[in-house]
């Protein structure tokens, strides 16, 4: 019953894998291209919010493992990896490191974990369209800085670019940032294209809920 529990796949860890994975791509492209300044910026910002977001799962797991010496056979590598890689540490390339073995641990349960998260094809979706939005905001920000060259665009530093992101796929739009390139505008259209299909799902899942609730 205890190895049941202990080989359950949950929405968390799906998570940590796709943060990982993507973790592990900033890793091998910094190494081998140069990032710009405020690209790095954009890169750090998320790396910070993935880095707590480690450090709640060991927390989590921490705290429902039965055996705690047990889980923190290899949940030390947990913690270390919810250490974020700024400058003043000087082991944060060790750490990033340390990120992929985080990665095999995950990927070992690929299979099951698929069965599982999807088991409710609903609730499977829903999480599904939050990392593909999370991934997207990620994307947009470092996408829009790139294309953004023009001399009239308004969108020039790190935080322009994030809070362009989610202004626009919460469908938000302020109007104080916005592109004026065409490459800026599509990445602006597909944004917000999504931000209405998350909205849309996100309004399906309640419902649903409430329909069973209520029937």
């Amino acid at each position: 019953m205890n190895n049941q529990t202990n080989s359950k796949i949950e929405f968390i860890d799906v998570v940590i894998l796709v943060l990982s994975v993507y973790v592990l791509g900033v890793l091998i492209y910094d190494t081998f291209f140069h990032i710009p300044t405020e690209i790095q910026k954009i890169v750090g910002y998320f790396d910070n919010f993935i880095c707590v977001v480690f450090l709640f799962e060991f927390v989590y797991k921490y705290i429902k493992s039965e055996n705690k010496l047990t889980y923190l056979k290899w949940g030390w590598i947990d913690l270390l990896s919810s250490i974020p890689t700024l400058d003043m540490f000087r082991g944060g390339r060790v750490i990033r490191l340390i990120r992929i073995i985080r990665i095999i641990r995950v990927v070992k349960s690929v299979k099951s974990f698929i069965s599982q998260v999807y088991s409710d094809k609903v609730e499977g979706t829903v999480k599904s369209v939050f990392l593909i939005a999370f991934l997207l905001l990620i994307t947009s920000s470092i996408s829009i800085l790139i294309v953004e060259t023009d001399l009239n665009s308004n969108i020039k530093s790190a935080e322009d670019a994030i809070w362009w992101s989610i202004t626009t796929i919460t469908t938000v739009g302020y109007g104080d940032k916005y592109p004026v390139t065409t490459e800026g505008r599509i990445i602006a259209t597909i944004l917000m294209i999504y931000g209405v299909g998350i909205f849309g799902t996100i309004s399906a899942y309640f419902s649903n809920k409430f329909f069973k609730l209520n029937s």
